[in-house]
């Protein structure tokens, strides 16, 4: 593993890390995003549960590659649906730029991976 992507593997543990606990606790401003979304809140307490562990694989994937790329894998594809949830409520780009960037940088991640 290199160390742009040993760099990369652990910037995405923690956004999500941080990403997967606000949902899961249910931090005021996920609530009111998921609302706007018209998610239910169960859903946000689901998709902070993927995150988190996404973010666990990702770390467990320092030891083990299988773990950083089934990580990887889980997040890209969460990523892509909160994408998708932006462009279906027609959000801003600068409320949908930061899971665009985490998306690429996760799927990037993948392929450093395989």
């Amino acid at each position: 593993m290199t160390i742009l992507t040993s760099i990369i593997q652990g910037l995405l543990a923690a956004m999500f890390l941080m990403a997967g606990v606000g949902k899961t606790i249910g931090s005021q401003m996920h609530k009111v995003n998921f609302d706007k979304w018209r998610l239910p809140q169960w859903f946000r307490v689901v998709t902070g549960l993927v995150e988190l562990v996404g973010a666990i694989l990702l770390i467990i994937g320092f030891w083990n590659s299988t773990s950083g790329i089934t990580g990887a894998l889980l997040l890209g594809v969460t990523a892509i649906g909160g994408i998708l949830t932006h462009l279906r409520v027609k959000d801003s780009i600068k409320d949908t730029a930061a899971i665009i960037v985490l998306g690429i940088l996760t799927f990037t991640l993948l392929f450093l991976l395989l």
